[in-house]
């Protein structure tokens, strides 16, 4: 590492940490972690295939809560099951008085058809919007598990040792739910008490990334990624044979110009060099025959933003515009904006305190990232406790600039990456412990 990085890396935790030195040198546990860490490796990745065989969508994790808990057991762990309907929570109670720090992964998988070629490769359907549906770990979420189960496996053999106390939240509905099962996920385990009882000082996560090197950890001090909003547009028209569209109003065509109209509100109306935005439609649904222009067409999309007062201008410009247009043509929209989930911030105290920890976990390969548009309900944890949610690359290194991006049918895992994750918490943790305790 250059000299002028470890300066830096320094004086960050020297500002972050007061003279006891918190965090700057490595727990005791430091070598026996990185022992047991490469000997827990293949048993790691096992649970990782048996995960990925057998994905379940948000909210219906049935077979993965009991395969967490059954895993918990095994270790001598208590879990408590049902938690924010499908979650696991268990508690490492450490040998000695010290903090309490939580670790999260998330269980849930997309309605996706698996277009990798794996031995171990998802069969699953699971049922979405009333239909049935292939479901595929497309977004990494069973190696957030598995590298949490193997941590919790290693810090619980060393607990005696261990100062404070380690909650496992294993977090249902990340991906989100339909509007009648509000709340889920992080929102819903933070209203049932995950953070209250023990009370908990801290938290960590880990996601993986395509088009990062695999292996590679990434973080960012302050906002990562974005607050995600959900935008539907209804515009009713009036329905008319497709021969003669004079005798209605299309939605169809009022609806196309709303679409096109809305990418003037990133590129020609909010500053976007003082943060990031996104408007971005993903369905558009109308009519049932090529003959017939029907009553009504049906947007829905996304917003993404990183900054408050930008969010709340970019939701009136978005009602503003669909009304307008719908008007112009002698139709009606409707327009619903659902906050979503608000932006994940990293604490920067705890980030610059941390940093050294991942430094000694790969050497070299800690990088600062830029903000990611993509949006994550860990942002819920982060906003009751100091929170720091970490980037970890699982892309080979001739396939970063070709990779399959997450939620696509084709991502795939290069599973040498996942030892890092596993040792990346379970040190983070026993850092953070130790430095806590002194």
């Amino acid at each position: 590492m250059p000299t002028s990085r470890r300066l830096a890396l320094a004086l960050l935790a020297a500002l972050a940490a007061p003279s006891s030195g918190l965090a700057l040198e490595p727990s005791p546990l430091a070598a026996e972690i990185d022992r047991l860490a490469a000997a827990q490796e293949a048993r790691m990745l096992e649970w990782r295939r048996h995960l990925h065989r057998h994905p379940e969508l948000s909210n219906r994790e049935f077979e993965t809560a009991e395969f967490v808990a059954a895993r918990l057991r095994e270790m001598g762990l208590p879990p408590r099951v049902g938690v924010a309907k499908t979650g696991v929570v268990a508690v490492i109670e450490g040998g000695r008085p010290g903090p309490v720090l939580a670790l999260r992964a998330d269980m849930d998988a997309l309605p996706v058809l698996e277009e990798v070629d794996l031995p171990f490769a998802s069969e699953a359907t699971g049922e979405y919007e009333g239909k049935s549906v292939p479901v595929m770990h497309a977004c990494g979420h069973d190696t957030h598990m598995a590298m949490l189960l193997g941590a919790a496996e290693i810090l619980n053999s060393l607990r005696e040792r261990l100062p404070g106390k380690v909650v496992l939240l294993f977090q249902p509905a990340e991906e989100g739910v339909p509007p009648e099962e509000q709340p889920h996920g992080a929102a819903l385990m933070v209203h049932e008490g995950v953070l209250r009882d023990p009370a908990v000082d801290a938290v960590f996560g880990f996601h993986v990334f395509a088009g990062f090197t695999a292996g590679d950890i990434g973080y960012r001090s302050g906002p990562q990624l974005a607050a995600a909003d959900r935008l539907e547009i209804v515009v009713e028209g009036r329905q008319t044979h497709g021969s003669k569209p004079w005798g209605g109003v299309d939605p169809i065509v009022a609806a196309s110009e709303i679409v096109v109209a809305l990418q003037t509100i990133v590129s020609r109306q909010v500053d976007i060099t003082r943060e990031p935005a996104v408007v971005s439609i993903g369905q558009f649904e109308a009519g049932v025959r090529n003959n017939i222009i029907p009553d009504r067409a049906r947007l829905v999309g996304t917003i993404r933003t990183f900054d408050e007062a930008m969010r709340d201008d970019i939701h009136a410009r978005v009602t503003k515009m669909a009304e307008s247009i719908a008007a112009a043509h002698g139709a009606k929209a409707t327009v619903a904006i659902e906050r979503g989930y608000p932006v994940t911030v990293n604490d920067p105290a705890l980030t610059a305190r941390m940093l050294p920890t991942l430094e000694r976990v790969a050497p070299g390969r800690v990088h600062e990232i830029a903000k990611i548009t993509g949006a994550e309900d860990f942002s819920l944890y982060a906003r009751e406790v100091p929170g720091l949610f970490l980037s970890l690359g699982v892309t080979p290194p001739d396939q970063v600039e070709t990779a399959a991006s997450n939620h696509s049918p084709r991502f795939f895992v290069d599973e040498s990456a996942l030892v890092t994750g596993l040792r990346a918490f379970a040190h983070l943790a026993a850092d953070y412990l130790f430095a806590g305790a002194r």
